[in-house]
């Protein structure tokens, strides 16, 4: 039997707190991103020109600031910009874009035309996405048309009109993102469900392991406990007699202890008897020879079925002993197509019965037990045959 370790409070998956960052998309690198970035600007700051602080340099430099700047800008986290700031800073972006290509005379303003156009298909929905992005290849182009500035003589306007068609790309790149980030929402849900199901199994096999307990040990210490203050009040008598038949009544009863916690050793344990040997050799300890019948083609059961409905007979066989030492008792294993009993019966007391009722717990045990198999039990006085003014338990499991 694979016990099960209770889930510790530090192997929970809290939510993740309102605005924070998703987790990371694998294949998504942030480095490489502001790599890319910086290269860009690296390379704009050394081939384009003029750059200045007076004239067309100055302007050319206002603007390739104003484009690293929209460019750097793609590092922020999503959660740090609204939409709305997104869109007014793509947008800006792509007219100081268009405006750097325009004004400076050589180089790789175009670039950040280029790199902006990609980033709007990744941060934007698909429709504002394509809007902008055609904006971005309508401005460069006729920025470059139109000779809007001073411009690069040897940059053709239809290149200004490509500007917009990494935004594509973009879009590609945010739809992989949504769908992989769909994927691993899913896979932390079904942990966190996993982790609540290993909780729950936890939570019935401790209840399982209760229910064991206390069909081995409750009855057999109540009863000894009986007889022990039964001997320390007869010990004022001085009826030694009593005092010998109390105390040999308790070792009988510890005798029974030791017994059933073998048993229940055997059905904790994974490598348990076979339930007709196991079933066997049970009745046969408990003193009754040659009184279990089997109907029906025996098969194999479940593990769990076997342990089940060996406590089942436990208990019923430890209720006889108490309840009606002296009398017969029967046991009877049924197999058929779709069904497994076991029914346990006791004629009536030929002994003096010890007094003491019982906890009431064996019969609930019982019920517990077979409604986790789906089947059902009944237990209750037999009122007629041989064994009339005795006690029968017949439990039914489906399989």
């Amino acid at each position: 039997m694979r016990y099960l370790l209770p889930v510790s409070a530090t192997d929970k998956l809290p939510p993740p707190a309102p605005g924070a960052d998703p987790r990371p998309v694998p294949g998504q690198n942030p480095r490489l991103q502001w790599g890319l970035s910086l290269a860009v600007v690296v390379v704009g700051a050394v081939t384009i020109r003029p750059m200045g602080f007076t004239g067309q340099g100055l302007a050319v430099t206002a603007l390739f600031v104003l484009n690293s700047a929209a460019l750097l800008a793609r590092g922020l986290p999503e959660h740090r910009v609204s939409p709305r700031a997104t869109l007014i800073w793509l947008t800006l972006g792509i007219v100081a874009a268009a405006a750097l290509t325009g004004v400076s005379s050589s180089g790789t303003g175009y670039l950040f035309a280029y790199f902006l156009a990609g980033h709007i298909g990744y941060r934007l929905d698909t429709r504002p996405a394509l809007v902008l992005a055609a904006t971005c290849s309508l401005l460069c182009a006729a920025v470059l048309y139109f000779h809007l500035g001073p411009g690069d003589p040897e940059l053709p306007w239809v290149q200004g009109l490509t500007t917009g068609v990494p935004v594509v790309v973009g879009i590609l790149n945010r739809s992989q993102r949504r769908a992989v980030r769909s994927a691993l929402s899913a896979a932390e849900s079904a942990e966190r469900a996993a982790r609540a199901e290993a909780r729950t199994a936890v939570l019935t096999e401790r209840a399982r392991i209760a229910r064991d307990v206390h069909d081995v040990l409750a009855h057999s210490l109540a009863g000894i406990n009986m007889q022990l203050e039964l001997a320390d009040a007869l010990l004022d008598t001085g009826d030694l007699k009593k005092v010998r038949e109390a105390t040999g009544t308790a070792h009988g009863l510890v005798k029974e202890s030791l017994k059933q916690a073998q048993w229940t050793v055997h059905a904790l344990r994974e490598d348990a008897l076979p339930l007709l040997e196991s079933l066997t050799a049970m009745v046969e300890s408990a003193g009754h020879q040659d009184a279990l019948t089997v109907t029906g083609t025996v098969r194999e059961v479940p593990a769990r079925v076997t342990q089940n409905l060996l406590r089942i007979a436990q208990e019923a066989l430890t209720n006889a002993a108490r309840h009606a030492p002296g009398g017969p008792v029967a046991v009877e294993l049924a197999f058929t197509a779709g069904s497994v009993t076991l029914r346990i019966r006791n004629g009536p007391a030929t002994r003096a019965v010890t007094p003491g009722g019982g906890s009431g717990m064996g019969l609930i045990g019982m019920r517990e037990r077979v409604a986790l198999l789906d089947g059902r039990v009944g237990a209750g006085p037999v009122t007629e045959g041989q064994d009339r003014g005795g006690w029968q338990v017949e439990a039914v499991i489906p399989g």
